[in-house]
């Protein structure tokens, strides 16, 4: 049975991905709401967003999954506004006490000290540079950066210590750090990947509530391709009977405006996500929903999720092979992965030491 839509007893947050907080695992004595349908009213308030400064130990991680294509990460925020309702990350909000649903989009925490820990990590003699990611976790570049200037404090000193650097956003507003990312992409410091999940725009608002338009993400791709600096695209992640059947069209929108590179993933719906995600899916789209979950399940033999490295990210079966088959097809059609990027590890140098080249 559906539950019912957007009533004062079960209301919808619009702007938000998530429409319920779910326990959090780690937590043995809280509140929380089981079961919308409950006899007992349920009311939550759409509350602003709440920010939490936080004065951080420890910022780089080193990454060990070899599904995800990074070494290393760092994320000057925990929790994203973004919103979007499939986000592996919203799992990690638990440690920090919250929820996986709505506290992960409306409980902010930012590492204010970021730029300092950064400097700190580089400046450990026992550094062998290796490429960063920024946004191995939430989104670098969420609203709140606007604000922070974390991310562009993060860069500078990348740049200062000539570290190479990963990045991947859906937010436009990368476009603002565009020549910092020009310098360092003229010495293969940086590459660029832009999250672009669908071209319709309805679903975008209800998966991807408060993220840029598919339109800026597509000009972010262009502006920046157009200065040099190497751009690719994440179709992530294709959800079957949501936006699988655009993998043709996202690959080719994203090479006519410069991408080189492309790079995807299916859905996979890990502890709390798969509470969130399917309250979310039978609410938006009541008339699929059953074949949509269905599916999902399809791609990991019989759950809708697998934590087995190589296949949690692909997913396993006919439809796997199907989309595995259709991007390889489109990329070589379109000429994207041609090439391999190779970050510039050579120039790494610590402040105080000779800046040789430069």
């Amino acid at each position: 049975m559906t539950l019912p839509f957007d009533t004062p007893e079960n209301p919808y947050y619009k702007g938000r991905g998530a429409q319920v907080n779910p326990k959090n695992r780690f937590l043995e004595q809280e509140y929380a709401q089981e079961h919308a349908e409950g006899i007992d009213e349920w009311w939550q308030a759409d509350v602003p967003t709440q920010i939490f400064e936080e004065h951080a130990k420890t910022l780089v991680n080193k990454v060990d999954s070899p599904d995800v294509g990074m070494w290393y990460s760092m994320n000057p925020y925990q929790g994203c506004e973004h919103g979007c309702i499939y986000c592996y990350a919203r799992n990690s909000h638990q440690y920090w006490g919250f929820s996986a649903g709505l506290d992960f989009e409306r409980k902010i925490v930012a590492k204010r000290n970021a730029p300092e820990l950064l400097k700190k990590f580089l400046s450990n003699k026992n550094w062998v540079p290796k490429p960063i990611s920024l946004s191995g976790n939430t989104d670098c570049y969420q609203p709140l950066e606007r604000k922070y200037w974390l991310t562009r404090q993060l860069l500078e000193v990348a740049w200062e210590y000539r570290q190479p650097v990963g990045i991947i956003t859906k937010n436009s507003l990368v476009l603002r750090d565009k020549y910092i990312l020009q310098k360092m992409a003229e010495h293969n410091l940086v590459c660029v990947f832009v999250s672009l999940t669908t071209l319709q725009e309805e679903l975008r608002q209800k998966m991807e509530p408060r993220t840029a338009t598919a339109a800026q993400r597509l000009k972010v791709i262009r502006e920046l391709s157009e200065l040099g600096i190497p751009v690719g695209v994440m179709t992530a992640p294709l959800i079957p009977g949501l936006n699988d059947f655009e993998v043709p069209r996202l690959l080719e929108e994203a090479s006519n405006n410069g991408a080189k590179y492309a790079g995807y993933t299916v859905v996979r719906l890990n502890d709390a996500v798969k509470i969130i995600f399917n309250d979310w899916l039978y609410k938006n789209f009541p008339d699929r929903a059953d074949k949509v979950w269905h599916q999902i399940e399809g791609l990991h033999g019989g759950q809708v999720n697998d934590s087995d490295f190589g296949r949690r990210m692909r997913g396993d079966g006919n439809l796997a092979d199907i989309i595995r088959q259709q991007f390889r097809v489109q990329t070589k059609r379109l000429g994207m992965n041609q090439e391999k990027f190779e970050f510039n590890t050579s120039l790494f140098q610590r402040p105080n030491s000779q800046l040789s080249l430069f």
